[in-house]
């Protein structure tokens, strides 16, 4: 993958939306919830203000309407700024 996010943006791969429910049941696409977590793939450089805490391959939980969704080889993404992760797991 050739993307590099400038200043103090994260590139996030969202972990897939849940197919089925904790009782079995199959949850139709129209019904899925965007999920809340995902795996940095990039890291911007930061800024001379603001020190970038995150790091490629830290899992993250995110604001459910944080970021920019992208698309690139085949596979969604989120660009967002480094502030709207809420926590590192």
């Amino acid at each position: 993958m050739n993307v590099k996010p400038l200043s103090d943006r994260v590139l996030v791969l969202p972990n897939p939306a849940e197919e089925k429910t904790a009782g079995g049941l199959i949850i139709p696409d129209t019904a899925k919830e965007k999920p809340l977590a995902g795996k940095v793939v990039a890291v911007g450089p930061g800024t001379s203000e603001i020190k970038m805490e995150v790091k490629v391959g830290d899992e993250v939980l995110y604001g459910k309407y944080a970021g920019t969704e992208i698309h690139i080889d085949g596979k969604d993404y989120l660009i967002m700024k480094q502030q709207d992760i809420l926590a590192i797991i």
